[in-house]
């Protein structure tokens, strides 16, 4: 239970953090590269849109391997195999409808009227 709750957690930091960098970026060039105009910069405007384009390919990849990884810490419910054989014997137990008597309802009582 606690792999899975991990995982989760994860997944949802992940999916936070992928949220934010696709609002940041701007399809038509602005965006977060679009206030790094200047000349004097350690990043440029095209090293800040390859930055965030890399990031948004990462955090897509390590949402898809966290979401695939949850099938092996899924918690599995050890009573289930108990509650199918309960529901097989209750289903086996009932009387099926054709062996039931045909039951004729009485006809309906007469008014004076």
């Amino acid at each position: 239970m606690g792999a899975y709750i991990l995982v989760s957690v994860l997944i949802l930091i992940t999916c936070i953090l992928l949220a934010l960098v696709v609002l940041v970026q701007n399809s038509k060039g602005g965006g977060l590269a679009a206030n790094f105009s200047g000349s004097n910069q350690y990043m440029g405007v095209r090293k800040t849109a390859d930055f965030l384009e890399k990031a948004t390919w990462t955090l897509a990849v390590v949402l898809l391997v966290l979401c695939l990884s949850t099938i092996f810490v899924i918690p599995r419910n050890e009573n289930a195999n108990q509650l199918d054989t309960e529901l097989r014997e209750q289903i086996e137990n009932t009387t099926p409808v054709n062996a039931i008597e045909d039951y004729q309802t009485p006809p309906p009582k007469e008014d004076g009227n």
